[in-house]
């Protein structure tokens, strides 16, 4: 459920993509190159993105880890998914003061500057951290499956969640590195419309997630004295599905 989660939010959320990546996507100097290296150097570039995305996830998860390690992981999926759905509502002046420092600018300001540096460099290597920079910059969607990833059930869960999400973008965004103007300005407008309805639906995932609804993958109900979610502590359960449920 989880993984079919990130691979929805990866491929819907890449033509999203395509407008804050594309041009960097579109500027990789392939257009010379024969199909095999043009192939791989876009594989690189993508494989990079994707390298980065599962760092976050375990950085992320070890949060999220230790949040449930302190009970407090259902909690902490209700609330940022009501901070994902307030982040919708409320106007951009106002979530624009909340989300960004200077400090933060002037990270962002060496990310875009090591970003040029590369592109003027050749090679599959720089390509790749070419990929690992961009997956650094910000993004509205990888801060929705960076909250997804910690209010994940183990610091795999949250690594796997993160790559299987950058997996899913890589088809949309290779194609536009291979065949440049293969979306049209208004599909890809289109697509950026529903992106917030999309996010809304992971939100609410979230929430749903931490309710203790006892809805066996979306909403497991957690026993209080054992820590546990009750849908994997069945009595008659077999142990190594058991296991399979808790992620051990």
């Amino acid at each position: 459920m989880f993984l079919l989660a990130a691979i929805s939010l990866g491929f819907f959320g890449s033509f999203h993509c395509i407008g804050m990546c594309g041009p960097i996507a579109l500027a990789i100097p392939v257009y010379n190159q024969n199909k095999f290296h043009k192939t791989f150097s876009i594989i690189f570039y993508n494989a990079g993105r994707v390298f980065t995305y599962a760092i976050l996830g375990l950085l992320f998860g070890l949060i999220g880890q230790g949040f449930a390690l302190a009970g407090l992981q259902q909690i902490l999926s209700v609330t940022l998914g009501v901070f994902i759905l307030l982040a919708l509502l409320l106007p951009k002046h106002i979530v624009s003061k909340y989300t960004l420092t200077q400090k933060a600018f002037k990270i962002v300001g060496m990310v875009k500057a090591g970003l040029v540096k590369q592109l003027a460099k050749k090679g599959f290597a720089s390509l790749f951290v070419l990929g690992t920079l961009n997956g650094l910059l910000p993004c509205g969607l990888v801060y929705m499956a960076i909250a997804a990833a910690i209010a994940s059930s183990s610091v795999l869960h949250a690594v796997l969640f993160m790559a299987f999400f950058g997996l899913a973008t890589m088809p949309l965004m290779f194609s536009i590195s291979y065949f440049s103007n293969l979306i049209s300005l208004q599909f890809r407008s289109s697509i950026r419309k529903a992106m917030p309805y999309i996010t809304a639906v992971m939100a609410t995932l979230l929430i749903v997630r931490g309710l203790n609804l006892n809805i066996p993958y979306l909403s497991p109900q957690k026993n209080a004295e054992t820590n546990s979610f009750a849908s994997c502590t069945h009595t008659k359960m077999p142990v190594h599905a058991a296991k399979l449920c808790i992620g051990k």
